[in-house]
């Protein structure tokens, strides 16, 4: 009797234990499939069929800047990803991943029930033994966000969430497992992982940390990547070096655990420094940053008129730029700013370069620039206006590190030091278009955009100094005049009702009038303010010159007097290379732009750009001036004639120099048959500058910036830009142009001199 009441409790036992076992698999079905249709709301959505299908776009929506050779200049994002195939990766980085992570990676169909087992027994045991989520459900949750986003009503009870969660990375793993190969999980986990320092996915990592492409990691680089995965910041190399050191050290050993490498491996490398070569990649790195940064606003407006939001649309823009021209256009730069920050430092010899005109420096010029900064109107706010505690705080060194044209510099300078130590740079701006199509094919906005923002392309507006010449020819030319029309190198005097002093005499460089008697080529070529002069009274008026000077794409305000022949009315790089570009182009003026075509996410155009025209001069007109600019290096004084060989041998440029009153800004202006491109060089202040004009004029300060930008452009056979003539009118001229006869002998043997020779023994008279 008692055996059968024993086998009868056993019976039941077992009966209650396979109820109780398919009663919690019907459960855990019901409780999957409510969660799958998000019953009552109770669970949040799930994502599409079709976002996991594609789930790397869905994730990655930043929007990418294409160069027009096919180059990504940059992306606008929230967070910084670039996507890489499986073929991509280290073979390295995927075993230092399997060993830590997900060992049966390759075995399990998203979900490893052996490492959920050892993830629950070690809750219930207190004893953390490893998680359970292996690599495709840790993508789930990269990608989709299953801890934060789509929360359904069941989340606010904090018991139910994790399972709710949990449930949800196991749908999302399945469906993943479904529709792509191990390999394609694999790169889309490595595309979507967070290292920290703004690094999201190994690309962006392996360029931060080791300034290498994921696929040259070796074993303790990749070791070290796959340790910091956890805790991006308690890992990370720079911050905690200590810490890195230590999960390397565990990882390598998990890779010799899982035979990945041997003992003798692991015992070498585990003693290896980390080797970290810090580059940052952010907003401010990559070609082109001042193009970028000025272009965002149009693109934000642009995104926002046309329902898109620039930073999570996914765009892909594509610009004129070439990436070839650009990076040569930042070697220039480089190379010749170096040199003359070098020579402009020697000059002033330790002494602040800020200036009045008549040589004595600007007492209290730091202090009055200091209140215009961000930093002191955050003093202020915290400490209060006139409170000594703002001195303090200005004049306290701290650790900062500096721009040098050595690389960046670690030192301790307070913030009225830090300020006087950046205001002694001089800075500059160059811009190369395609005078036939409106392409900017090179934008450099300034020496360092990392440590000065501003714009020297199109913010920055200066006095163009004689550059603005070429407009007053032009108004003469277009009426009939000719380039071998002569006058005399004398006084021009001008009336000036209402003044003092009631007249105005624009002098030369030298302050000297030869009486010389020379044609309007060689006046420009040599750029002698009283053959301008000249022109502007007797054969035009201010008021025809602004408007000419407008109707060729000037947009900042001229004023119509004398003084405008000599160019006192600023303007910017960007308006003066779209306005010259309008003499290559046979008189037709392009509007500069740098967008051809914006396309969405899946590859659709949304809206092209082409170019906007106007014709502004007639053909003959446009290459009557264009010849009128190829006096500066054919004629004899011609203030480009310093230009290299490279560049000048077999080759027709037009070019115009400019120098503004005491030598505070540097201009040049450079044509060829192919691209037009201007250089600005100067102070950040127009008090800051050198002190002879011989020194810090634009054939000095900007000139060699275009040549060796040229020299690289005509080196580089594939690019396909060659030396030759310009284009000639297809009607004959009406006017003469051959002014051979009038040829001033005092230069005939300047056949061939350097660039020192020439400007030494030119009349420099592009000064006002």
């Amino acid at each position: 009797m008692a055996n059968n009441t024993s086998n009868n409790l056993f019976s039941k036992l077992i009966r209650i234990i396979w109820i109780t076992f398919f009663s919690m698999i019907i459960l855990v079905m019901v409780g999957i499939f409510s969660v799958r249709i998000n019953l009552f709301n109770l669970f949040g959505d799930l994502p599409s069929y079709k976002s996991m299908e594609n789930p790397e776009a869905e994730n990655d929506l930043s929007s990418v800047l294409m160069s027009a050779d096919g180059i990504e200049l940059g992306k606008y994002y929230i967070t910084n990803r670039n996507q890489v195939a499986f073929e991509e990766l280290s073979p390295n980085l995927v075993d230092a991943l399997l060993s830590t992570e997900d060992f049966r990676f390759y075995e399990h169909s998203g979900i490893d029930p052996r490492g959920l087992l050892r993830a629950l027994v070690g809750k219930l045991t207190f004893s953390f033994s490893g998680g359970g989520s292996t690599v495709t459900m840790q993508l789930a949750e990269n990608i989709f966000r299953t801890m934060t986003d789509n929360q359904g009503l069941l989340y606010k009870f904090d018991f139910l969430k994790p399972f709710i969660i949990k449930i949800k990375e196991w749908i999302i793993s399945i469906q993943l497992e479904k529709f792509f190969t191990k390999d394609e999980i694999m790169a889309m986990y490595f595309n979507t992982i967070f290292f920290g320092s703004n690094s999201y996915g190994i690309n962006t990592a392996a360029a931060t940390f080791f300034n290498k492409t994921p696929d040259s990691l070796n074993i303790q680089e990749s070791a070290m990547l796959i340790g910091m995965l956890n805790a991006p910041t308690r890992y990370n190399p720079i911050s905690n070096p200590d810490n890195a050191l230590a999960k390397r050290t565990e990882v390598l050993y998990n890779m010799h655990k899982f035979d990945f490498i041997s003992r003798e491996a692991f015992d070498s490398l585990k003693v290896l420094p980390l080797g970290v070569e810090y580059t940052a990649q952010d907003h401010l790195s990559g070609p082109a940053p001042y193009f970028r940064s000025v272009i965002k606003p149009q693109l934000i407006h642009w995104a926002k008129e046309n329902g898109y939001d620039l930073y999570e649309s996914g765009l892909r823009i594509y610009t004129t730029i070439d990436s070839r021209l650009q990076n040569y256009a930042e070697q220039a730069m480089t190379k010749h700013m170096t040199y003359l920050q070098k020579l402009f430092d020697e000059h002033w010899n330790g002494q602040n370069p800020w200036r009045y005109e008549d040589g004595k420096e600007i007492p209290n010029f730091l202090r009055d620039k200091i209140k215009n900064t961000s930093r002191y109107a955050s003093l202020v706010a915290k400490y209060g206006k006139g409170s000594d505690s703002i001195n303090i705080v200005l004049n306290t060194a701290v650790p900062m590190r500096v721009f040098s044209w050595h690389g960046e510099v670690d030192t301790l300078l307070s913030p009225m030091d830090s300020l006087k130590y950046y205001k002694s740079f001089l800075q500059s701006g160059f811009m190369s278009m395609d005078p036939k199509n409106g392409h900017i094919k090179a934008w450099v906005g300034g020496i360092d955009f990392n440590h000065f923002k501003y714009d020297h392309v199109k913010q920055g507006r200066r006095q163009p100094g004689s550059t603005f010449k070429p407009f007053v020819y032009t108004a003469a030319i277009d009426q009939g005049y000719s380039p071998c029309y002569i006058v005399e190198d004398a006084p021009v005097t001008f009336s000036m009702p209402g003044q003092v002093p009631p007249t105005y005499t624009p002098k030369n460089y030298n302050l000297k009038f030869t009486g010389e008697k020379m044609t309007l080529r060689q006046g420009m070529a040599r750029s002698k303010n009283s053959i301008t002069a000249f022109v502007m009274k007797e054969m035009t008026t201010p008021a025809t010159v602004v408007k000419y000077a407008k109707e060729m794409g000037v947009e900042n305000p001229l004023e119509a007097v004398p003084s405008l022949c000599l160019g006192t009315s600023d303007v910017s790089i960007f308006e003066l290379v779209g306005a010259y570009s309008s003499f290559v182009n046979k008189g037709v003026y392009t509007i500069p732009y740098f967008i051809t075509r914006i396309e969405d996410k899946h590859g659709n155009i949304i809206q092209e750009f082409p170019p906007r025209t106007r014709e502004v001069l007639s053909e003959e007109t446009a290459y009557l001036m264009t010849y009128m600019l190829m006096g500066a290096t054919q004629e004899k004084g011609g203030t480009a004639q310093g230009l290299s060989p490279e560049v000048r041998l077999n080759n027709e440029i037009g070019a115009k120099t400019g120098t503004t009153q005491n030598a505070s800004d540097g201009w040049f202006i450079g044509l060829t048959k192919d691209l037009v491109s201007g250089v600005w060089t100067g102070g950040d202040e127009r008090s800051i500058h050198f002190r002879t004009s011989a020194l810090g004029q634009g054939a000095r300060m900007a000139m060699p910036i275009w040549d060796i930008y040229m020299q690289s452009v005509y080196a580089d056979t594939v690019l396909g830009y060659e030396k030759g003539p310009f284009p000639r009118p297809i009607r004959p001229l009406s006017v003469e142009i051959d002014c051979t006869k009038f040829q001033n002998p005092e230069f005939a043997d300047m056949d061939s001199v350097d660039v020192d020779q020439a400007i030494d023994r030119l009349d420099q008279s592009d000064i006002f």
